[in-house]
Formats: structure tokens, C-alpha cells, sequence
């Protein structure tokens, strides 16, 4: 038996390599498939099998391109439609891989199809589970996407009986492998780790804890955030199809002349930088939208940006390919090239540079009680905001920024002083205000994580939200 976790941090997401004899199986692939394939290749098996727990609404999955490679059929689970042929595995049906045995376990609650996959060794004990989105380390997913017309709390309802009749009556050694970990939105505050077991998870996890189902679906659908904007978009591309990512990297990957890159933004191409945010700072084309790699990439370009529009890049030397695989993980298919040269292309032939100027948390600690038209914007979470913020901030989360009446909050008249808990946040968030022609701001270098130590900067708690 072999097992192997592939973990994707920007995305937190996990997908699974099983292998027994030869024969393997993956679970919850990513659309960029090489590293499945190459993982075969190298334990000279074959892959048998790809596994979905259920339609991902946080990425784009790679079942049709890794089945068009491998001829391996695509299985879900039960109440599974889809615009593609895959096997509907029943609840309770088997399927085998060398000398071991992975069992389908229809779990619904998370969405309809959700399914879990039991893996039996050789002895047909139950060795792990692969829960998806049903069950994480410290958390259970979330129970208000993409599920037609039934309510969170119907959903909620269906995740407590799954757990209970499906999980909880696991013995305790059997590993849990989740599809995500922390950071992951598909739940509402996953543990640090990204495997636990059904005892450690029944002793610790909330939602295993719950007294009775209405308990259980209090607790589940109470605070729940408002999911990104993306995770509609990608859900119904996992269920209906998509290009091949030979293809989407055939047309995007494609250099171009400052000329044709001008062009091409001149016609409403969104301008999208993926340098690190303080390269970013120093200088970039006017418009362009900051979303460095170094950070959630992902995750904020589908949270942020729009999936109906043409977009170009502007990427470190050599990070083309990277910046277009990660785009399309999350269903961004229109990139139409990149700005061959980089920046110091455009640059270097003269053309308008724009800039961000930056401070230090001490610069802003000297400027508070001298400047009457100073305004401090914490485009941190809610969350985060209320456990600590600049007295007198303002929470203006990055999320919000998408929203043009949102802008409209801003007075051009103040001096405005923008920061995250770290730095990553708050440079796109100036660029996002840059683009809709707000000038008059500061990104704060470091985030909260310096300013709060800082002396001459008031930290409170209570809350004061822009209306």
C-alpha cells in the first residue's frame, strides 16, 4: 500500500496518489495533471481509477484532462449530474486497486453528490478515509454551496445523519484524509493539520461533538461567511466540462509587443501583475491589478477578479507558465499573453510608469496626531479586524473593494493609510484603488503584524465597520 498526499498550500487544497501491485488511483486531482502522472510514471503503475468527492467550487478539478491521459474512468458518487460521461459509483460499491479495496460512501450535507472514499487493505479493514469537503481536521465543509434549491439548514441536516450513520461509526485508527486544510473556505475555521483520525476527530472536532441535529445544524450554519465569488463559477465548470490545458496554454501563452500589449488593454483587457507585491510597489503599468504569487494567488484572483473578461500579464521573467496554470486552477481561461520583456520592458521604452508609495510603521505613528485628514483602511477580515485594529480604522475588506459603489466610501480628501495583517492584502488593495483613480494613498509596509507593537499607533477592539 502506498499513499501520497499532494498538497497545493496557495489553494488548501489536498488531492491523493493510492497505489497497491501497479494499479493506482487519484483523488481530487488538480486541472494541471503532470505531477499525477509523473508520480505514476516513477512507481511504474498505472492509474486505474480518478475519484471525485463531489463539484469543487474552489478549483477547477483535473478529472477530464487526467482521464483524456490515462483512459481511467471518472467516478462520483450518487445524485451526481454532470455534461461528461463518468461512472455513478452506488452508495456502498467497491472498487479495486491492486490488493486493496476503496469502498463509495455517499455522504451528503456539503452538496448532494458529496462521497466519501474508504480505503480496506489488504485484509479488508478500513485503513483511511478520504472525506473531501464532508469532514476536515477540526471543521466539517460548509453546507450553503451550490445545492439547488435546498437550504443551508436542510443541507446541515443531511451532514449530520452522514456523519453519524457513515463517519462516526469508523473505528478511531482509521487516518482521515480531508481535501482541504486551514485557510480553505469550504469550511469555517479548518485545524492547522491536513490528516487527523476518526478518534482524534470525535474527540475534538465541534461538529462531532454536537448533542442532536439541531444542535449540530446551529452550530454548522452559524457565522458563516459569504462564500467568494468564484466558488459558483468553478463548481458548474467541474460540472459541465472545460478546455483542455494544452490548449488553454497554447493560446495563452503567448508573448507580446508593448504595441499589442497596449492594444489589447485599450480594449478592455484586465492588466494583471503577478510580481511580488514590493516590486509591485515600485513601480508598474497604470491599471494593472496586483496579485503577487508569493501570496493566496489563486484564491484572490477568484475572489477579485472578473471571469468574463480578456486579461494580460505582467510577470517576473520565467514565470509565465506558473502564473497561467494557477489562473486556469480556479477557471481563468481568457488570458491572451504577456508583456514580453516584463516590466523593465515597458519601462525601459519610456512609457507612464505608475508607482505606490509605501511607509513604515513609524512614519505613520508620526504622522496620526499631525495630520486632520489622516484615515487608516484595514482591508483585513472582519474577523481579524475585531480582534485588534488602529483606533478609529476603517474595515474595508479586500472583497469589498470588487464593488464599485464601494469606492464612492472613500473621500479623495483624506490621506489614506492602507494596510493588511502582513502587506500581501494591501497591495492589492491599493492597486484596486489606484485603478479607480484614488491617488492619495499609503501602503503601510509589514501590516498589522508590525503596526500593533509600534508605539504611537492607539490598537482597540471595538468595532467600527464603513456603511
Amino acid at each position: 500500500m502506498y499513499i501520497k498526499q499532494l498538497y497545493t498550500g496557495c489553494l488548501s487544497e489536498a488531492a491523493y496518489y493510492i497505489e497497491s501491485e501497479g494499479e493506482a488511483a487519484i483523488i481530487d486531482p488538480l486541472r494541471d495533471i503532470e505531477p499525477y502522472l509523473e508520480l505514476a510514471h516513477e512507481r511504474n503503475a498505472a492509474i486505474k481509477y480518478i475519484f471525485e468527492t463531489h463539484f469543487h467550487a474552489d478549483f477547477v478539478s483535473g478529472h477530464l484532462d487526467l482521464a483524456a491521459a490515462t483512459h481511467a474512468p471518472i467516478v462520483y458518487g450518487p445524485e451526481t449530474k454532470t455534461g461528461f460521461p463518468v461512472h455513478i459509483a452506488k452508495d456502498g460499491e467497491e472498487f479495486r486497486i491492486g490488493k486493496l479495496t476503496v469502498r463509495a460512501l455517499h455522504t451528503p450535507g456539503h452538496t448532494l453528490e458529496s462521497t466519501c472514499y474508504l480505503l480496506l487493505d489488504e485484509a479488508g479493514e478500513p485503513n483511511a478515509i478520504f472525506t473531501g469537503d464532508t469532514l476536515f481536521v477540526g471543521d466539517v465543509g460548509r453546507p450553503d454551496l451550490f445545492s439547488g434549491n435546498l437550504t443551508k439548514e436542510q443541507l446541515a441536516g443531511m451532514l449530520f445523519e452522514s456523519l453519524n450513520t457513515k463517519i462516526k461509526t469508523l473505528p478511531d485508527g482509521v487516518i482521515v484524509y480531508p481535501a482541504h486544510g486551514p485557510g480553505s473556505s469550504c469550511g469555517k475555521n479548518l485545524g492547522p493539520n491536513t490528516s487527523s483520525t476518526i478518534g482524534e476527530q470525535k474527540r475534538d472536532n465541534y461538529a462531532l461533538l454536537a448533542d442532536n441535529k439541531d444542535e449540530f445544524i446551529r452550530q454548522v450554519t452559524d457565522g458563516l461567511s459569504t462564500p467568494p465569488q468564484y466558488f459558483p463559477i468553478n463548481a458548474q465548470i467541474n460540472k459541465e466540462g472545460y478546455d483542455a490545458m494544452n490548449k488553454v496554454m497554447e493560446r495563452s501563452l503567448q508573448p507580446l509587443s508593448i504595441a499589442a500589449f497596449k492594444e489589447k488593454a485599450e480594449h478592455g483587457a484586465v492588466i494583471l501583475d503577478t510580481r511580488h507585491a514590493t516590486t509591485f510597489t515600485e513601480g508598474f503599468v497604470p491599471g494593472s491589478i496586483s496579485i503577487g504569487l508569493e501570496g493566496r494567488f489563486a484564491e484572490w484572483a477568484g475572489s477579485l477578479l472578473p471571469f468574463d473578461k480578456a486579461m494580460v500579464l505582467v510577470t517576473a521573467p520565467g514565470q509565465e507558465e506558473e502564473t497561467i496554470v494557477r489562473l486556469a486552477r480556479v477557471g481563468f481561461d481568457k488570458v491572451e499573453g504577456y508583456l514580453e520583456g516584463g516590466f523593465d520592458a515597458w519601462k525601459n521604452a519610456g512609457e507612464k510608469i505608475d508607482m505606490i508609495i509605501s511607509v513604515d510603521p513609524d512614519e505613520l505613528a508620526m504622522d496620526i496626531p499631525h495630520d486632520e485628514n489622516l484615515q487608516v483602511i484595514d482591508v483585513r477580515k472582519p474577523a481579524e479586524f475585531a480582534d485588534g485594529h488602529v483606533k478609529d480604522a476603517v474595515n474595508l475588506t479586500l472583497s469589498e473593494l470588487t464593488d464599485p459603489g464601494t469606492m464612492a466610501h472613500l473621500d479623495e480628501h483624506l490621506n489614506l493609510y492602507v494596510h493588511c495583517q502582513g502587506g500581501y492584502r494591501s497591495v492589492i488593495a491599493c492597486s484596486l484603488m489606484k485603478r479607480e483613480g484614488i491617488h492619495n494613498l499609503r501602503n503601510v509596509n509589514g501590516g498589522f503584524a508590525k503596526m500593533k507593537d509600534e508605539k504611537g499607533i492607539e490598537i482597540e477592539k471595538e468595532k467600527n465597520v464603513l456603511n
